[in-house]
């Protein structure tokens, strides 16, 4: 295959995926790039599927939110790797595979006889993707950890709250293990570019903390240069004096800004405050020559004077009124989006960013986030609802790989699929 059709999305390709939420938006990614995504779950159907949030609030695995969004453009089968059957039934699926992404424990597929060095014999050009808290090797490498485990592990927690507070953890919904399916995914292109030139595929080795480590990149320069530790500073920042804040509470939110001096940023802020004088709410900032001010010239006193002066000023409008004022001005304001505001932002509308998919079996539409990129080379992005449990067992067991229906039955009976 040349480099060319290389640069075409994945619509030749086959992935198996046997990850639990550890590594559910690796398989996403490759569906959305094309990538035929079979879902393997055993019999009962994935546990992820109990996770909430649920359609309507009704707790129920065939209405999660969570198991829609990270399991969309995917094909969905039934199959015990514990049993005989379903291992023989799986080798038979590697044939047609070029990816399989797993996330069990280090040595279990081994144990099943599964183990890349087995696989990799059905098909000398796979590339399998493990997704684990610790990677395969090294001493922590049989611990489990949760998500809140490997950000803390990872340094993330470390960087997100307040300076005189704990610690943070970023959100309710898994960020590390959302860092490492994308991480992961990253790492199976690159395994994929090297096997259309080697014509070898490989084993990739993912641990999920070390994918997290990556997401303190912005305190190492601070070590390297000041050989300071990054301290969290959560609505505040510094820059050459004292603590400033960056977070209004306006009519109907919050916005960013802050006082700026200086030569670069001194005139956007004098514009603000010429707007604010209009309405005879400058006070003593209409006073002050911000081009030539230094940060470091200001006092805590004076910055917490100015602030309270710009909680006022802010108080009386909209975050879309100060977004409209910003942009007329060249200030450095924005609005803090919530969901709410995001899923109308015109911009994203635009680019028709936002999916609405048909979920049959709801009687229902669901909109979906889109994909982050646009090309030429062809659609991507979100093609399919996730599947149901074992939705697609006929199509590939029956139509694919030849088992008559009194075969399923049996199978089915036997708790293989």
């Amino acid at each position: 295959m040349s480099t060319q059709e290389a640069l075409q999305l994945l619509g030749a390709y086959r992935v198996l995926d046997l990850t639990d939420e550890k590594g559910f938006l690796c398989g996403r990614i490759l569906g959305d790039l094309g990538a035929d995504v079979i879902k393997i779950e055993k019999s009962g159907g994935d546990t992820s599927r109990n996770i909430g949030p649920f359609y309507q609030n009704i707790p129920d695995p065939s209405k999660s939110l969570y198991w829609f969004v990270y399991n969309a453009s995917k094909r969905g089968v039934t199959l015990d790797l514990e049993t005989s059957d379903g291992q023989d039934i799986f080798r038979r699926l590697v044939k047609t595979a070029d990816f399989v992404i797993e996330s069990f424990s280090p040595g279990y597929m081994a144990s099943l006889g599964l183990g890349y060095s087995e696989l990799r014999k059905i098909s000398p050009r796979l590339i399998m993707v493990a997704i684990t808290p610790f990677g395969q090797t090294g001493p922590y490498r049989g611990y489990v950890g949760s998500d809140l485990v490997l950000s803390a592990l990872g340094g993330l927690s470390h960087l997100c709250g307040e300076e005189d507070g704990a610690p943070l953890r970023i959100s309710g919904v898994g960020q590390a293990y959302l860092q490492a399916g994308a991480q992961a995914a990253v790492a199976a292109l690159m395994a994929h570019y090297d096997r259309l030139v080697s014509g070898e595929g490989t084993y990739i080795d993912i641990s999920i903390q070390e994918c997290l480590c990556w997401t303190t990149e912005l305190a190492i320069p601070l070590w390297s240069a000041n050989k300071e530790i990054f301290k969290r500073r959560g609505i505040y920042q510094k820059r050459g004096g004292p603590r400033y804040r960056r977070i209004f509470k306006c009519k109907d939110g919050y916005i960013t800004y802050a006082v700026q001096a200086g030569r670069m940023t001194g005139p956007m802020h004098a514009r603000l405050v010429k707007i604010m004088d209009e309405q005879g709410m400058a006070g003593d900032m209409k006073d002050v020559d911000w081009a030539k001010l230094s940060m470091s010239e200001i006092s805590e006193e004076d910055l917490a004077r100015w602030e309270a002066l710009l909680d006022k000023f802010f108080a009386k409008y909209t975050k879309a009124e100060i977004q409209q004022m910003a942009v007329e001005h060249q200030l450095i304001a924005c609005p803090v989006n919530d969901i709410e505001d995001i899923s109308k932002y015109v911009q994203l509308e635009a680019r028709d960013y936002w999916v609405a998919l048909d979920h049959p079996e709801l009687n229902a539409k669901i909109t979906y986030p889109g994909f982050w990129f646009k090309t030429d080379k062809g659609d991507c992005g979100i093609r399919s609802r996730a599947p149901l449990v074992g939705e697609h067992n006929s199509e590939i067991y029956e139509g694919e790989l030849g088992f008559s229906k009194e075969e399923l039955d049996v199978l089915r009976q036997a708790g293989v699929i």
